[in-house]
């Protein structure tokens, strides 16, 4: 039986760049780096949660870089994580919006576009 969702695939131009964004200014934890080949494994790991993130491009599929993310982040609340990420130089596609329910997009440095919601 399935019990959980490993990770999920963030596509990245630059790896290393992507590694300080997730983890410098997101706050989330490395759980593997290891060279894979000319790249690297970077599985990073979120605090309290069991999903992670994996910082690779697998050859053929750079073209998902900088699309939109098909998922969501949560977070207690969207309005602080907004001010406290904004202040970090999270780029930010608008202030946070209250319906149906608080959520706001923000984009990595490869221009990847994320929904960070709560409830």
């Amino acid at each position: 039986m399935i019990r959980k969702l490993n990770y999920v695939g963030i596509p990245t131009r630059n790896q290393e760049r992507s590694l300080a964004f997730w983890t410098e200014i997101m706050g989330f934890i490395i759980a593997t780096d290891r060279p894979i080949g000319e790249k690297r494994w970077i599985e990073l790991t979120i605090p309290g949660a069991q999903t992670g993130l994996l910082l690779l491009t697998p050859k053929g599929h750079e073209d998902r870089i900088g699309t939109f993310f098909n998922g969501s982040f949560g977070c207690d609340d969207v309005q602080y994580e907004y001010d406290r990420l904004s202040a970090k130089g999270v780029v930010f596609l608008g202030p946070p919006e209250l319906k149906p329910f608080p959520h706001v997009y923000f984009q990595d440095p490869d221009g990847n576009t994320f929904f960070l919601a709560s409830r």
